[in-house]
C-alpha cells in the first residue's frame, strides 16, 4: 500500500514553492500525494496552482475579509483535524512560515502525524519582525520531524536551537519554480498591458513591492516618498509598483504615487508576469522574503525595505542590501546603484546563494526514504 503524503498550502508563495515538490512527489510509485489548500490567499493562490498545473484534492476556502489571525488559526486547526481523521496521512508537508503552516503542523502534532517543513531554519531572531511569520516558523520547527533547510545558515540556525536530527540541506524550491517559469515564458505571448505604462525598453524600470504588516503606516509613506524623489532625481528611471489590494496600504500611498507620471502603480501582478518584470527591470525594491531569493537568478540587485531579514544569505552574498524604511536611505542606496556602474555590476554578477533548481527532487527522495 502506498504511503500518504499530504501537502498543505494556503498562500501564493506557498503555492510557488510547494508546486515543484508536489510534482516531484507525484512521480513516485510508492507515494500517494494529497494536496490541500486553505486558501489563506484566494485569488492569487488559484492563479499559481493553475500555472503550475496543480489540482487540489481539497479546497477548504477558509479566508474571509477582515478576519483576525486568531480566527484563521482556529479555522485551519478545525478543518485539518477533520482531514487528518479522514485520511490518516503518513506525513504532512508544509512550506514556509504562514498561519496555514503553523496551524496545520499543530493539528498534525495532535494526531501524532510527522511533519516535513520545507524552507526550514529561517530566522530574524525578532519574534515581532516579520510578524507573525517569525513565530510561525519557530513553532513549526519544534513540531517538525523533517527539516528541509535551504542554506547552510538555515541548518546552523536549527542547530543553535538544538534541532540537528533529520535536517537536510536542499536549496530553496523557489529557484526550481523560477527556472521552470522562465523557460516556459519563452514559449508564450504575455499580455504586457498588465504593466500599465511601464516601459522596459526606454526606461530603467525599478520594480517595487511593499506590503508587510511591519511597514504599514509611516514606513509605507516613507517608501512612497522615496519613490517620488527617485523619479524626480533621475529622468531615465520609471517605477513599476504593483500595489497590494489591502486598503490600509493603498490609502497611505496612493496620493503620493499618483503625483508623478513616471510612477506606474498597477494591480498586483500574477506570478508569471511578475517573473517577466523581474527579468526585464533594472533593479528591485522589496520587503518580500521570496523576492530576495529570486532576484539573483536574474542578476537583479535587490534592495530590501526592511530593518532586518530572515534571509541574510543574500546580504552576505552581496545580491541584496538591507536599506530599511527611511526615505533618505532608500534614495541614497538607489542613487548609488544608478550613478556607479561598478557597484551595480558587482551586485548583479553574484551567484544565487539559494540553490541550483534541484531542491524539489532532493526533498521528494528524502520523503520517500523516510516513509519506506
Amino acid at each position: 500500500m502506498k504511503k500518504k503524503v499530504m501537502c498543505v498550502l494556503g498562500t501564493r508563495p506557498e503555492a510557488v514553492k510547494m508546486s515543484p515538490v508536489v510534482k516531484a512527489l507525484k512521480t513516485s510509485k510508492t507515494l500517494e500525494t494529497i494536496v490541500v489548500t486553505t486558501a489563506q490567499h484566494r485569488e492569487m493562490l488559484d492563479q499559481m496552482l493553475a500555472w503550475f498545473e496543480i489540482k487540489p484534492d481539497y479546497d477548504l476556502n477558509l479566508m474571509q475579509h477582515g478576519q483576525s489571525l486568531t480566527d484563521l488559526t482556529a479555522k485551519v486547526l478545525k478543518a485539518m483535524d477533520k482531514l487528518y481523521l479522514q485520511h490518516k496521512p503518513d506525513l504532512i508537508l508544509v512550506q514556509g512560515d504562514t498561519v496555514t503552516v503553523m496551524a496545520a503542523s499543530l493539528a498534525a502534532f495532535f494526531h501524532k502525524i510527522p511533519v516535513g517543513h520545507v524552507e526550514a531554519g529561517l530566522r530574524t531572531h525578532d519574534k515581532y519582525n516579520p510578524f507573525p511569520e517569525e513565530m510561525s516558523r519557530r513553532q513549526t520547527a519544534r513540531i517538525a520531524s523533517l527539516h528541509f533547510a535551504p542554506t547552510q545558515l538555515a541548518v546552523s540556525n536549527l542547530a543553535n536551537e538544538g534541532i540537528v536530527e533529520n535536517v537536510f540541506l536542499t536549496g530553496n524550491t523557489v529557484v526550481d519554480a523560477l527556472i521552470d517559469t522562465a523557460e516556459r515564458l519563452q514559449k508564450i505571448q504575455l499580455d504586457l498591458s498588465v504593466f500599465g505604462k511601464a516601459n522596459f525598453k526606454d526606461y530603467r524600470v525599478i520594480l517595487v513591492t511593499a506590503h508587510r504588516r511591519e511597514n504599514w503606516g509611516d514606513s509605507m509613506i516613507n517608501i512612497a516618498n522615496a519613490l517620488k524623489a527617485i523619479v524626480e532625481k533621475f529622468n531615465d528611471v520609471q517605477i513599476l509598483f504593483p500595489v497590494h489590494k489591502n486598503p490600509i496600504i493603498r490609502e497611505a500611498i496612493e496620493g503620493i504615487l499618483n503625483s508623478h507620471n513616471r510612477i506606474v502603480w498597477v494591480e498586483p501582478l500574477d506570478y508569471v508576469p511578475f517573473v517577466y518584470a523581474m527579468q526585464n527591470c533594472y533593479l528591485i525594491l522589496t520587503d518580500s522574503g521570496g523576492i530576495q531569493e529570486e532576484a539573483p537568478s536574474f542578476s537583479k540587485p535587490c534592495l530590501v525595505l526592511r530593518t532586518n531579514t530572515e534571509r541574510p544569505e543574500a546580504i552576505d552574498a552581496g545580491t541584496s542590501i538591507l536599506v530599511g524604511v527611511e526615505t533618505e536611505n532608500i534614495i541614497d542606496k538607489v542613487s548609488s546603484l544608478i550613478n556607479n556602474p561598478q557597484i551595480y555590476v558587482n551586485m548583479s554578477s553574484k551567484l544565487n546563494p539559494f540553490g541550483d533548481g534541484q531542491a524539489s527532487q532532493k526533498i521528494a527522495q528524502i520523503v520517500q526514504d523516510f516513509l519506506l
